[in-house]
């Protein structure tokens, strides 16, 4: 796995090491002993005991054997693979097309009770109109090279609008004014996206707040970040998804989403900069 940009991801990582170095020591193994028996060079054992590297499932069972502690493998396993899951790259993620995680996001939003968002390129995916989130995805696939399922992935996608009218679900959005502005689409798409925000903007379970070109930063523009119920944040940057679960990083980015929304304008003044971008379309 590569490394990740994300401290809960390395932090994860590195605790799944402690606990290995520790069946190590309890078996009363040095790492050479133990890499004699695994059946490898002694540099791998460095390697996994750093955190420097993720060891696979067998790698897993072969130093629990070791230690003689079979009985531990299958929850270390069970670890390591939700470690794996922090920081999972796109082309991953979308080796089969991009309908499955697009149902994935489903499943999690219906969990959710809270969502606060931050976009600074495009509108979330329960605000995106099918022609809109067709166009977009159809950059994607292209940039990445991965299988095109266009039409499945656009159909679970704009299933998720449904919580937007479902009760027990309320979600907070923030957008930068650039995301009005950027023809990610052709203009007919563009002008249906942006009359839907408006069209949205009224629903009790929304509150949108728009961050004007001419606004006074406090808060520099970030890459896209969902809050889940303060449990975990989601970070989409253009290679990865990165899942942030640590406290303390969980705490820097809801203090920075409350900054943003201190720059954001909400109701009538958030209308007047969707309506203006949709003058802008001609």
């Amino acid at each position: 796995m590569p490394v990740s940009p994300s401290s809960s991801a390395q932090a994860a990582r590195e605790a799944l090491a402690v606990r290995l170095q520790h069946l190590r020591r309890d078996a009363g193994l040095t790492g050479k002993e133990l890499s004699a028996r695994c059946g490898w060079h002694p540099a791998k054992t460095t390697r996994i005991q750093k955190g420097a590297a993720q060891p696979s499932d067998s790698d897993i069972r072969a130093w629990c054997a070791a230690c003689g502690a079979d009985d531990q493998a299958d929850d270390l396993i069970a670890t390591a693979r939700a470690v794996d899951s922090m920081y999972l790259e796109w082309r991953r993620l979308h080796r089969t097309g991009m309908r499955k995680v697009q149902q994935d996001w489903n499943t999690l939003h219906a969990q959710t009770r809270v969502c606060r968002v931050y976009v600074s390129n495009v509108p979330p995916g329960f605000f995106q109109t099918p022609a809109f989130a067709t166009a977009l995805m159809e950059r994607i696939t292209d940039f990445q090279g991965t299988p095109n399922d266009i039409a499945e992935a656009v159909a679970a996608r704009i299933a998720r609008s449904r919580f937007l009218y479902e009760g027990g679900h309320r979600y907070v959005v923030l957008m930068e004014e650039s995301v009005l502005r950027y023809r990610t689409a052709d203009i007919d798409a563009m002008r249906g996206q942006l009359r839907h925000l408006l069209a949205v903007m009224p629903l009790a379970s929304v509150s949108l707040g728009i961050i004007p070109f001419t606004a006074q930063r406090t808060v520099w523009p970030l890459e896209a970040f969902y809050i889940h119920d303060n449990a975990m944040a989601v970070v989409k940057t253009l290679t990865a998804e990165i899942k942030v679960t640590q406290p303390r990083e969980l705490a820097d980015y809801t203090a920075a989403f409350a900054g943003l929304a201190k720059m954001a304008v909400y109701g009538d003044a958030a209308r007047a900069l969707i309506g203006s971008a949709l003058d802008a379309l001609g």
